[in-house]
Formats: C-alpha cells, sequence, structure tokens
C-alpha cells in the first residue's frame, strides 16, 4: 500500500507512530517541554490524534533520578500522559541504564507513558538492554514485567545509514527514527540525490526524507519554517526505486551529530 501523510507503524507496545515525523523535537534537556504542552492544547487537534516524544537527560539516568524526571515531564507539559519517551543516550553505566529503564517500565503501568525506547543506542547497547529485560522479568514476575522497546532514535542518513542497528531493530520488531536526516544540509549538491531530484522535481531534502521512507524508517525532520515543514511533508507523491535507494547509500559513516552509539558500555 503507498504510503501517505497519515501512514503509521505499529510499535511493540500496540500504539502507533506516525511514519513522518517533525522534528519540534521535545526532550527535558531542550527545555521545550512546556511550549510543547501549549502548543497541543491551543491546537484544534484531538489529543489521541498527536504523538507527543520526551527524553531523558543523560545526567538523569538512574532509577530514582529517570522516575522523578517522567514526573517532572508530565508537569512541564501538562498532559495527561506522554506518548513515548525515550532514554536520550546510553551513558551513565549499565546500573543506571537499567534503573533508568525499570522507571520506564513502572510509567508505563502506571498510564503515565504509552511507549518506551531509547536514543542513540548502538547494538551492543541494545544488547544489554534486552538482558535487562530478561533480569527484571525475572525480578519482577515473570513475561512482560521487563518492559517492550520500542523505538530506537539515532542519526540515520545515506552518510552514516547504521545498517548494524537498523538490522537489530527490524529483527525485533523496533521502529527506529531517523534524526537529521537532511544531514543539517551539509551534503547538498550530492551527485546521486542531486540527480533524483531533478529526475522527479524535487529538492534533494525531499529525495533525502524518501530515502529514510522507503528504508521503513521514521524520519525527523527538523524545520521551524512553515513553507519548509510543507515541503518536507510533500514527499507522497513519488517513490525510489530499490536501486535508486540503494544508489544513495555511499559506504561512509559521517555522522553529523553527537554520536554515543559508539560509547563503551563503561561510560
Amino acid at each position: 500500500m503507498p504510503l501517505t501523510i497519515n501512514s503509521t507503524i505499529k510499535l511493540p507496545s500496540g500504539y502507533e507512530i506516525p511514519q513522518l515525523g517533525f522534528g519540534i523535537d521535545s526532550a527535558a534537556a531542550y527545555r521545550n517541554e512546556a511550549a510543547c504542552g501549549e502548543a497541543i492544547r491551543a491546537a484544534s487537534i484531538p489529543r489521541d490524534q498527536i504523538f507527543f516524544t520526551s527524553k531523558i537527560p543523560p545526567k538523569k539516568m538512574g532509577y530514582e533520578s529517570t522516575k522523578a524526571q517522567v514526573d517532572d515531564s508530565l508537569a512541564q507539559s501538562g498532559l495527561d500522559y506522554i506518548d513515548l519517551i525515550l532514554l536520550h543516550s546510553p551513558y551513565g553505566g549499565s546500573a543506571a541504564r537499567k534503573g533508568s529503564w525499570k522507571a520506564l517500565v513502572e510509567a508505563v503501568e502506571a498510564g503515565k507513558v504509552r511507549s518506551i525506547g531509547v536514543s542513540n543506542y548502538g547494538v551492543h547497547h541494545l544488547d544489554e538492554l534486552e538482558q535487562h529485560i530478561a533480569e527484571l522479568e525475572e525480578e519482577r514476575g515473570g513475561k512482560g514485567k521487563g518492559g517492550v522497546l520500542s523505538v530506537n532514535q539515532c542519526e540515520i542518513h545515506p552518510y552514516a545509514p547504521r545498517k548494524d542497528i537498523v538490522e537489530w531493530c527490524a529483527k525485533r520488531g523496533v521502529a527506529v527514527q531517523a534524526y537529521s536526516p537532511l544531514v543539517q544540509g551539509k551534503r547538498w549538491g550530492e551527485p546521486a540525490s542531486k540527480k533524483l531530484a531533478e529526475k522527479y522535481g524535487k529538492t534533494e531534502a525531499q529525495i533525502l526524507l524518501r530515502w529514510s521512507l522507503e528504508k521503513g524508517l521514521v524520519p525527523l525532520p527538523k524545520s521551524v519554517t512553515t513553507e519548509r515543514i510543507r515541503e518536507n511533508a510533500a514527499v507522497f507523491d513519488f517513490e525510489l526505486t530499490p536501486e535508486e535507494v540503494a544508489g544513495l547509500e555511499t559506504g561512509e559513516y559521517s555522522p553529523v551529530c553527537w554520536d554515543p552509539t559508539i560509547a563503551p558500555l563503561e561510560d
């Protein structure tokens, strides 16, 4: 079925996430949860048709800190529940990561959060999280008590495709959100994307977003201008062929943001 602006992906939690997101990105570290909550209340859109995400900052890793941060995020946003909360990065050490995850699991059980996940987790962090989930199931009374991983959010684009992370998540039905899918505009004029933009009568930004969608990712393009937000949404009237999708990948590993995915487990 062709993708549309209303297309969604079903998460392991059972809830659905829009397949195209927008980088009105919320996190405790960004100090914009209150503003996002105000915007949601001011909109004429029913709450259940808005998907709101926030993140636990690195400095709040650990059971008690994460538990308090969830309540603070709810208070700051003024919302009754948060659709998705992510651990912003894998920093803090193994015990802190496990404690934070346990706090998120309890937040889901309390109805404060619908889905939970992580951000910037490499495969070794994901493997550890899978082990933590198994341990929590044993400690907390059985299957499902360790929580359900629904999302991993990472910087992903043709110049840092992170195939290992994408494949790990795909095997488990975990959605992969791609932040900086436009490479912060630093790769405009690349021959492959420029050629496809000319072929389809689209911008290079639209080509990169369509690449993410064809890969089954959830791209999160950032923009603060109405015109570009509309442009970023106008990517459902064309498709890239499998060959064109493959042709956009360069074999490079050139992230433009921070890269916690490669941090050792001890960090």
